[in-house]
């Protein structure tokens, strides 16, 4: 993502790469990111919780604000837990992620509804 990132920025489209992999994404060094400290696949808050996650991508947009020289990296302040204790699950290669599937997935009903508000075109369907 890291070089799409700079292409998309070299013709003048700011980007924000979110990450919870801070090593990897230092190394692809993108124009700008925001770290989360979440297992991966939780880059933008915990399942079941908007206002988390609200709270994670308000947190995180203010880096463009904030981070000046490229390769810059936003450390997010929330924490999983209270405890590292998901971090040794982790790399022992616990992996609680759901699978991932071809159609979209939702957190809820309202989440489905909403979707498929925002993907209808009010011009071609009336």
């Amino acid at each position: 993502m890291g070089l799409i990132a700079r292409q998309l920025e070299a013709a003048g489209i700011s980007t924000l790469g979110m990450t919870s992999a801070l090593d990897i994404t230092r190394k692809v060094n993108p124009p700008r990111a925001a770290f989360l400290d979440y297992p991966l696949g939780h880059t933008t808050g915990k399942p079941g919780e908007p206002e988390l996650q609200r709270a994670i991508l308000v947190e995180a947009l203010r880096a463009f604000g904030e981070l000046g020289e490229p390769g810059s990296v936003k450390m997010l302040p929330f924490r999983w837990s209270a405890d590292e204790a998901w971090k040794r699950q982790a790399f022992a290669g616990g992996d609680d992620r759901k699978p991932r599937l071809d159609t979209p997935q939702y957190q809820s009903d309202e989440d489905r509804r909403r979707a498929e508000e925002a993907m209808a075109c009010r011009v071609c369907e009336p």
